[in-house]
């Protein structure tokens, strides 16, 4: 089992979940929650000793064979009695593959929903326009503006350019994709990725969608001009790609700077979607 006390982000908080509290604590190496386990499961296997419960369940997981047990991390969480124990933890994939494991009505609703969310996946993956039909929808249900919607469905379709064009440059996905987005964000805006979400108060939230339409607007000219560079440039390395992408955030500083002179007003906000949708 991996054992995620050390790098963890020390802050904790607790949720509300069915009217039952779930303990979580934020994982900056991963950025994700880790929650803690035994209180997932004594809310939806409704049994009076949810310790013996997960210990026996663990077990059986551990003994079929499944990946999960190699998922499963330790915190030391508060308790009821003040105190801070070690305590079993699983990430939101982790806990939702945990879900599936529990037979229970409470659970059911849960498998239900995945197994809806698995079924749109595999339609969309037959009929792309299904998904940009539901990213549309689902920002419209949020509240967010049609000019809004507009710009980031056009940011989707810019980024998609971008990662076909590092596809053929042989920029692995993950790592170096992450690296190199991090550049183009820091050559236009002067923050790193990381720095640019702490500036929002954001965790797991994506960045664009809580960005404003300016915001939008340059981290596209940053992106399609890192695409164009890409194109002309023909770089073979990695590390030659993360220059184009130097020059790509760059191409969309100067436009930023530009219009700050111009207005009087700094485009990078620390405005999220609370702000967006006010």
């Amino acid at each position: 089992m991996n054992d995620q006390t050390k790098n963890q982000k020390t802050n904790t908080k607790i949720i509300l979940f069915n009217e039952n509290n779930i303990r979580r604590a934020w994982n900056e190496n991963n950025s994700d929650w880790d929650y803690s386990v035994v209180d997932v499961v004594a809310i939806l296997s409704g049994s009076s000793q949810p310790r013996k419960y997960w210990n026996d369940l663990k077990k059986k997981i551990y003994l079929e064979g499944s990946e999960l047990s190699d998922k499963i991390g330790q915190l030391k969480l508060k308790s009821s009695d003040g105190k801070f124990y070690s305590t079993d933890v699983l990430d939101t994939k982790g806990i939702l593959r945990l879900i599936q494991s529990i037979p229970s009505k409470k659970a059911e609703p849960f498998k239900l929903w995945l197994a809806k969310l698995g079924d749109e996946r595999i339609n969309e993956s037959i009929d792309p326009e299904i998904a940009i039909d539901r990213v549309v929808e689902s920002y419209h249900n949020l509240g967010y503006s049609t000019e809004w919607i507009n710009q980031r469905i056009k940011t989707i379709e810019v980024r998609k350019e971008l990662t076909d064009e590092w596809d053929k440059r042989g920029v692995q996905k993950g790592q170096e994709y992450a690296i190199l987005t991090n550049e183009i964000t820091k050559g236009w805006s002067d923050l790193s990725t990381k720095e640019y979400k702490n500036l929002k108060n954001l965790k797991k939230e994506n960045l664009r969608d809580n960005m404003t339409n300016l915001e939008l607007v340059l981290n596209m000219l940053a992106e399609a001009s890192t695409t164009e560079i890409s194109k002309s440039k023909n770089p073979d390395s990695f590390d030659k790609n993360l220059e184009v992408a130097k020059q790509g955030g760059e191409v969309a500083k100067s436009a930023r700077i530009k219009l700050e002179e111009t207005t009087g007003e700094k485009v990078v906000s620390g405005k999220n979607s609370t702000n967006l949708l006010e």
